[in-house]
């Protein structure tokens, strides 16, 4: 048995050995980012014995830029969760991403770095409007998001007639290139991540932003603008899908007009095993990063064992559920577990030891 100290120094209550486990657990499960880290290290250490090869320097320079992707992506899905919101319009916004990086060099003779500009914008003013209609008129998230994917779905078919347009040679040697031996996907992945994790970490903003997501009421209390930081949580997500639109563009040399479909179940995932709640509040983009790892090397060892794509969505979608099932339950079989201590113990100030005397 070992004792703790409350907030100010006094000795707390005893807390018991067997309590460790369960309390290693509730970390674990908690959005700390332990939970999703050491699950990564156990299926990178587990990859070889179950598929060999399967973590090579080819099959692993050929999962990193997809990973890093996801990344991106996942981490402006991070936001819009962490303010109670899910976001629908993912492959909509990755789409758009992908047909102005392409379309616009080729079919209006725009320079490539105006056109990469315009890719990554345009769904990020995208995701400004998603904020206004969810904050201003109050329309509810998944309605307003689905109801844009939509729209953006339409308007991609429209700029590109049907036709998708391929990607110029330079975004395309930019996509596929290293640097000192690390694919610059990866880098820049590693660059947005890291900068949006120090803002929602360290900065007031982020502080705000979490905040906003636990509370909008206490948060308007403190003098927070609710509905401008729950806007720029929307504009920041459009600005990542934005991005991770236009790298997967100049990766795959010819992006489909579908481009994003298959990102918006791994985004949802990434985030929720990165131990942000769907019910928002606190988050953590570093370990929506690592999750979006974890998926994507997870989804890697599938194809090694030969399994289809069909049966990879539905792996990942029972990871999804069993860790939200997880996170439900623990709470719970915590809960009942204190009840029937306090049911079975002594009253309140009662000495344990004169009352069996």
């Amino acid at each position: 048995m070992t004792t703790t100290k409350d907030l100010i120094g006094r000795p707390a209550a005893p807390v018991q050995d067997r309590d460790r486990p369960e309390a290693a657990w509730r970390r674990m499960l908690s959005g700390s980012g332990t939970g999703i880290a050491v699950a990564t290290v156990l299926l990178f250490a587990l990859s070889p014995i179950i598929a060999p090869g399967s973590l090579g320097a080819a099959p692993l320079l050929s999962m990193l830029p997809f990973a890093a992707v996801l990344a991106i992506i996942a981490a402006g899905q991070t936001l819009v969760v962490q303010q109670r919101g899910l976001d629908l319009s993912v492959p909509g916004m990755i789409a758009l991403a992908a047909v102005l990086a392409t379309g616009l060099p080729q079919s209006h003779g725009w320079p490539l770095w105006a056109a990469v500009v315009a890719g990554v914008a345009g769904p990020g003013l995208v995701g400004l409007v998603n904020g206004l209609l969810v904050t201003v008129f109050r329309v509810m998230p998944l309605v307003v998001t689905l109801g844009m994917n939509a729209v953006l779905l339409g308007t991609v078919f429209f700029l590109a007639d049907g036709t998708p347009s391929g990607a110029p040679d330079a975004l395309n040697r930019f996509a596929l290139s290293r640097t000192f031996g690390i694919p610059n996907t990866l880098l820049i992945a590693v660059g947005i991540v890291g900068i949006a994790a120090l803002v929602t970490q360290r900065l007031i903003v982020g502080r705000r932003l979490t905040a906003v997501g636990v509370s909008e009421r206490a948060a308007a209390a403190l003098g927070v603008r609710v509905n401008a930081y729950k806007m720029v949580a929307y504009g920041f997500a459009g600005l990542c899908y934005g991005a991770g639109g236009v790298l997967l563009a100049g990766y795959v040399k010819t992006p489909a007009l579908f481009l994003g479909e298959s990102y918006l179940l791994p985004s949802v995932a990434a985030v929720v095993l990165g131990g942000t709640a769907l019910t928002g509040g606190l988050a953590s983009v570093a370990a929506t990063g690592v999750a979006a790892l974890f998926l994507t090397q997870l989804g890697q060892l599938f194809r090694s064992m030969g399994w289809q794509d069909a049966m990879q969505l539905i792996a990942q979608a029972a990871v999804l559920i069993t860790v939200v099932l997880a996170r439900e339950m623990l709470p719970a079989l915590s809960r009942r577990r204190a009840a029937r201590r306090a049911a079975s113990g002594a009253p309140d100030g009662v000495d344990r030891g004169a009352s069996g005397a």
